[in-house]
């Protein structure tokens, strides 16, 4: 079957958290023998930014680690009835304008031989609903949404029977446990600031209780203005700046534990989405704890793949444990790496993928390879 997916960047991970899971669930649909074809922007603000802090030695880790991937960049002269030629199955994702998002639909309604999809993994289909009313999906067979509430959003705006749940997940041929196990020290958080609506919570849970239990705090993201840096200085945390996703596992290896801080959207109005970074904190083995949040679909079973603190205090509590009983650590890595291992591999989506698009009229092509 061929595949092609209009992202808003493949190669760049800099604040473009849909990179990590598209790299892992596209490789493994080649592995499976499917053609794929990665379309993205010129001058896509991720890879600009990227570009900037770092130059090309930027993307010196994402080329390592996918050697098979590749994208193709695309200006205002793009012809997109090429892109489209042949095509079986095309996904097109929510951070691309609405202009592209348009022509594609009426690609299809003129009498495309694809399947088409619209995948959304934001939270902006509640907290800006205009911007994704404004996207023209009228062409558009189906959406994949990343997580159960948002479907149900889908689903009010007249989407029924044709939204599907397609969560994020772990690729575990990079996300997986050291090799050798060594020492382990201190915590790691990798997450960007943001637009700073989560600043309360990552004092509550990560900043105060790291402090208090002793334990040395190590912070990687980007977009962290001038007084976010102050308060983690002010806490002894050590900022490390942006952190290539391909480079997260070794991270996680050298950690004690690790922190979920869900944004708000997550917690109050798109309950049950997890960040990707607890599935890929997870496959690497490394405890975790996350802040309140609600495991609505049951994706994970909370208090034996990870702890949860319902406030700052129980937090400390958790963080002591964990640095005090190397039992404790040792039963959350194991159930941790079962969950992960069970259901939530980039395997596992492509097998779901394939389903959907079967679903859709495309059963007679998800059989067949390139």
């Amino acid at each position: 079957m061929k595949i092609v997916y209009f992202t808003h960047s493949l190669a760049s991970c800099w604040n473009h958290g849909n990179a990590h899971f598209l790299r892992g669930v596209l490789r493994e649909l080649i592995r499976r023998g499917h053609a794929v074809s990665v379309y993205e922007p010129q001058g896509a603000w991720s890879l600009q930014n990227l570009l900037a802090d770092h130059g090309e030695g930027g993307l010196d880790a994402y080329r390592a680690a996918y050697p098979e991937l590749s994208s193709t960049a695309f200006g205002p002269r793009f012809d997109l009835a090429e892109a489209l030629d042949g095509a079986d199955l095309v996904i097109v994702h929510e951070w691309n304008e609405p202009a592209l998002v348009a022509r594609i639909g009426e690609a299809r309604a003129r009498g495309g031989r694809f399947t088409l999809l619209f995948h959304d993994t934001h939270h902006r289909a509640v907290s800006d609903p205009d911007a994704i009313r404004a996207f023209d999906l009228s062409g558009y067979d189906g959406v994949l949404a990343f997580g159960e509430t948002l479907a149900e959003v889908y689903r009010r705006w007249g989407w029924k029977g044709r939204v599907f749940v397609w969560h994020e997940a772990a690729d575990i041929a990079l996300f997986h446990p050291p090799a050798a196990e060594r020492q382990r020290d201190g915590l790691v958080w990798i997450g960007n600031w943001g637009d700073g609506e989560r600043t309360a919570e990552l004092e509550e849970f990560l900043l105060a209780p790291g402090q208090d239990a002793g334990l040395s705090l190590d912070v990687f993201g980007v977009r962290y203005p001038d007084e976010a840096k102050a308060l983690l200085a002010r806490y002894g945390a050590r900022y490390r700046g942006w952190l290539p996703n391909a480079r997260a596992p070794e991270v996680f290896g050298r950690a004690l534990a690790t922190v979920h801080v869900p944004r708000r959207f997550y917690v109050d109005l798109l309950p049950g989405i997890p960040t990707i970074r607890v599935f890929e904190a997870l496959a690497c083995g490394v405890p975790l704890v996350s802040a309140p949040w609600s495991d609505a679909e049951g994706l994970f079973r909370p208090g034996e793949d990870f702890l949860v603190a319902e406030d700052g205090a129980q937090m400390r509590a958790c963080l002591n444990r964990l640095a005090a009983d190397a039992d404790l650590r040792a039963s959350l890595v194991r159930s941790g790496l079962e969950t992960i291992r069970a259901r939530h591999t980039c395997a596992h989506r492509a097998e779901e993928l394939l389903a959907i698009a079967a679903r859709l009229g495309a059963a007679e092509l998800v059989g067949e390879t390139a």
